[in-house]
């Protein structure tokens, strides 16, 4: 098939996608959209889990490895479609590129690794070892890597692709992401007469400035574990005429290898303790973030907001035979890292099963108006997705 053609297919699969919005818990439109095409081209099994992430499976005919492509299928919300120059759902193509809200995270991988598995197995028969297994993971935009652990535990996979945008280059390492919650405690007074109360949000200007003092973490490749601060709210809110009792902050914090949820909040509590013992008035707590929301098929998600952090070798042979792979297949890709938060925190970071990213588009494409993905890079990526298929299997388990 001519390379024009072959984009056309794969534009083809990945506008069926994004046709069909899917914010995060609301998914169901799009993984029947993906669950008609893995049934179009042929996959031996399509399941859905109970909290509604699908899963394509190819069986090779010999015994070998699983090799997982994994992608998610919620995105971000669209504050205001008519800002777009291409609606967010249209999967419109203009000068050689697919617009759409997800086309670059990530159905526009979801789409490629679909139609490549599928090819492979065509054109080999299915006589490969082990099996093929492509998803679509609910809930990662918000839970990075939880919706992944069911799957993981079912299918088990001995090597697993994250789609996410690489600008076709291979990663092989991320920082993870957790969201440190810290909170001061005060005494409600009018404001007319504070001396009779504690202020909550006095006390946590000197923890924020304590934090600032705070020397984060480096490691090589990774860079440093960042600590940010992101959302500040204090109660009573409105506060009008009152000393506010309680005042809450969230810190984004950038996660290294080998980092642990005590690791993390230690720092910051020893920070609270020293600001505790100098004024007898202060008090403060520090924590991990928890949430729990609910899937489209009913059952609930959720967790403490702690998403590790994962790096390999440069000279770790399936690093390396993937590498090879791509070149050979005339990509010029670069081993690099991701700078964002992906299911390899559960993958790499939790299961430490071997990992790699490669997909289509570049990262700053992400949730942005008028996001997109080049044809170019989609028939790229679907070509480097055959080849890691045919590299990856071959592979021990």
């Amino acid at each position: 098939m001519a390379d024009t053609d072959k984009k056309n297919e794969l534009a083809a699969a990945v506008r069926a996608l994004v046709r069909e919005k899917s914010y995060s818990g609301e998914e169901k439109g799009a993984v029947a959209a993906a669950k008609a095409l893995f049934e179009r081209y042929g996959y031996d099994e399509v399941f859905i889990d109970d909290y509604g992430s699908i899963v394509g499976v190819i069986q090779g005919k010999r015994p070998g490895p699983t090799v997982l492509y994994d992608a998610h299928i919620d995105t971000v919300p669209v504050p205001d479609p008519s800002v777009w120059t291409h609606g967010p759902w249209s999967g419109e193509v203009a000068d050689g590129k697919l617009y759409g809200r997800g086309t670059s995270d990530m159905k526009g991988a979801l789409g490629a690794a679909l139609v490549a598995c599928a090819d492979f197995a065509a054109e080999t028969h299915r006589d490969f070892p082990g099996r093929l297994a492509v998803t679509g993971v609910v809930y990662e935009e918000l839970f990075e890597g939880i919706a992944a652990r069911a799957l993981s535990k079912k299918f088990r996979p001995d090597y697993v692709i994250i789609g996410e945008a690489s600008e076709l280059n291979l990663k092989r390492a991320q920082r993870g992401r957790a969201e440190v919650v810290v909170e001061t405690f005060g005494v409600p007074a009018h404001s007319a007469n504070p001396d009779k109360g504690v202020n909550a949000v006095t006390q946590m200007a000197k923890v924020i400035l304590e934090i600032q003092k705070l020397v984060p973490a480096e490691q090589p490749v990774l860079g440093k574990g960042i600590l940010e601060l992101t959302d500040i709210i204090s109660t009573p809110y409105p506060g009008a005429s009152v000393v506010p009792s309680h005042c809450r902050a969230t810190f984004d914090r950038r996660l290294l290898v080998g980092e642990t949820p005590e690791s993390v909040l230690a720092p910051i509590q020893a920070v609270l303790d020293g600001l505790a013992a100098a004024d007898p008035k202060f008090r403060g707590q520090v924590s991990l973030a928890e949430a729990t929301l609910t899937c489209y098929t009913g059952a609930t998600i959720g967790g403490r907001r702690f998403f590790p952090g994962w790096r390999f070798d440069d000279d770790a042979p399936f690093v390396q035979t993937a590498l090879k792979a791509l070149r050979a297949e005339g990509i010029s890709a670069e081993l690099t890292q991701y700078s964002f938060c992906t299911n390899g925190s559960h993958y790499a970071g939790e299961a430490g099963i071997k990992t790699v990213g490669f997909g289509p588009s570049r990262e700053n494409l992400a949730h942005t108006i008028d996001e997109h993905v080049e044809l170019d890079h989609l028939e790229a990526a679907y070509r480097g997705y055959k080849a890691l298929a045919a590299a990856l299997t071959e592979l021990p388990c």
